[in-house]
């Protein structure tokens, strides 16, 4: 009887997991599991990069505790902002976490004017401020000191719908004053504006995935059958940021897609880099009731590295600018240090700020010694510093012995320094097979070069040798033909018919 119910928890538990969950690790040092993953797609353990240092809520500020807040961008100033929506203000602290003010409204051509659950902010090089007013369907632009610059209402278009209704989301610009807003229920893609708020059109508009069996069966349906059917209807997006080159990076929700992150540039084409073992989309291994990662924002930083936010696990994912995944932190719970619904993730120095909706706090995160060493590596090598990122790597490894990125990164900077043989071997490591094809091929011709001479000599030897050896067998054969003895013996060796 024990054993059958044995089975039945075993049954059970199949079902439940698609894939097996990643392997915790440091577990006592930090709430949430620490791992990444390898060529193979196996979650391995690792050092933790970045861990909770401490909350701040509205009652640690002296403001009152936030509302639902929805957004938070540092500003080039060192800056923070954080979008209370439900109290419709927001609030601006520097980077020791004092008040410096609080605009809960603005001066709108005489009258007073307020915020109605605003949802996304930028801040631009000049400090002005770009509020996505959603329930007001605009997004406010002010000066750092609450004056009130211009706003951008419902556009005017001949290919906007006449019931279009703008309820902005997210916004952030670009250098040359352009504005991109994801709005609230468009599919076309980001909505975009010139400097004085006029509707230029969509930017990268998310493809639609068809499904054809779906497909097929509603060729074979009825209108009315038609009508209860799901549309192919392309995905919002979730999230925008924009990098230092003007590129602007973007979330979408799609569980399902396998580009569930953009970096567009200026034609709205689709340019970020995916040279990693897998795809850009948060966590490869998932357990089936919790469902793929949600990624709802990204954040830019420094040396092309970039963090995405899972809303549906809690947990920051980072990339380095050729896709490979450098670090996992965060995760659900009610542990400093985990989530209950986050909604923005953003940089302050080396520190990273998760804002919590459902736990109404900041959670400030602080770069371990793993994650410091694997930023600086990946810095030094962003900017063609190969040979100084070296010694980094080293304590990388010393710190992780699984972690490929750092044989990986090695071995570039030897084959940069044309120690293929070496090279060879930290790209085997690093389950590199580009880098590994390259440094064999330069490997070879280097041997060949190296000993080409004496492969020659070699060649000619062994060619003169066998001419010789043929040479003294001709002659010795045709001598023994002319021999009388060896003429005889063999006239009689024949049979006569």
């Amino acid at each position: 009887m024990a054993a059958k119910k044995w089975l039945l928890v075993v049954a059970v538990a199949s079902l439940l997991f698609v894939h097996a969950a990643p392997v915790p690790a440091f577990a006592s040092s930090t709430p949430y599991e620490s791992y990444n993953y390898n060529y193979w797609e196996e979650a391995v353990p690792a050092p933790a990069a970045y861990i909770p240092g401490r909350t701040i809520s509205g009652s640690d500020l002296g403001i009152g505790e936030f509302l639902e807040p929805a957004d938070m961008v540092v500003a080039g100033s060192g800056l923070i902002y954080i979008v209370d929506s439900g109290n419709g203000r927001i609030v601006c602290v520097d980077d020791q976490w004092k008040v410096q003010s609080v605009i809960t409204g603005f001066d709108n051509a005489g009258k007073a004017d307020s915020f109605k659950n605003p949802s996304g902010l930028f801040i631009d090089d000049e400090s002005n401020l770009y509020v996505a007013d959603t329930d007001n369907g605009r997004v406010v632009v002010l000066t750092k000191d609450g004056d009130l610059l211009r706003l951008i209402e419902k556009p005017q278009s001949d290919i906007l719908a006449s019931d279009f209704k703008f309820n902005p989301l997210k916004v952030t610009v670009d250098k040359a004053k352009r504005v991109y807003v994801v709005a609230k229920g468009v599919y076309e893609g980001i909505m975009q504006f010139d400097e004085n708020g006029s509707f230029i059109g969509y930017v990268g508009t998310n493809k639609v995935k068809r499904d054809y069996t779906e497909f097929l069966w509603r060729f074979l349906s009825t209108k009315a059958q038609k009508a209860q059917m799901v549309l192919f209807i392309p995905t919002e997006f979730s999230n925008i940021d924009i990098d230092a080159k003007g590129f602007v990076y973007a979330t979408n929700i799609d569980p399902d897609s396998r580009e569930p992150v953009k970096r567009l540039n200026p034609s709205g084409e689709d340019v970020l880099k995916r040279f990693g073992y897998f795809d850009v989309r948060g966590d490869i291994l998932f357990r089936r009731v919790v469902g793929p990662s949600k990624l709802i924002d990204v954040k830019v930083q420094e040396n092309g590295r970039y963090s995405v936010l899972d809303a549906n696990q809690g947990k920051v994912f980072t990339y380095d600018d050729e896709g490979n995944l450098l670090y996992v932190y965060g995760g659900k719970g009610n542990q400093t240090g985990t989530f209950k619904i986050p909604v923005a993730i953003e940089s302050s120095g080396q520190n990273q700020l998760v804002l919590d909706r459902g736990k109404s706090n900041i959670v400030v995160f602080e770069p371990t010694k793993f994650g410091s060493s694997v930023n600086e590596a990946i810095g030094l090598h962003y900017n063609g510093e190969d040979k100084l990122a070296v010694p980094i790597w080293q304590e990388v490894l010393r710190l992780n012995a699984n972690y490929d990125i750092a044989y990986i990164g090695i071995g570039k900077s030897l084959l940069m320094e044309k120690r293929n043989g070496e090279a060879l071997e930290y790209f085997k490591l690093g389950m590199d097979r580009d880098g590994y094809s390259v440094a064999y091929k330069r490997y070879r011709r280097e041997v060949m070069k190296e000993h080409f001479g004496t492969f020659l000599t070699v060649l000619l030897i062994l060619a003169a040798a066998w001419g010789a050896f043929k040479l003294v067998s001709s002659r010795r054969q045709k001598r023994m033909l002319t021999m009388p003895g060896f003429a005889a013996q063999s006239m009689k060796g024949e049979k006569t018919p």
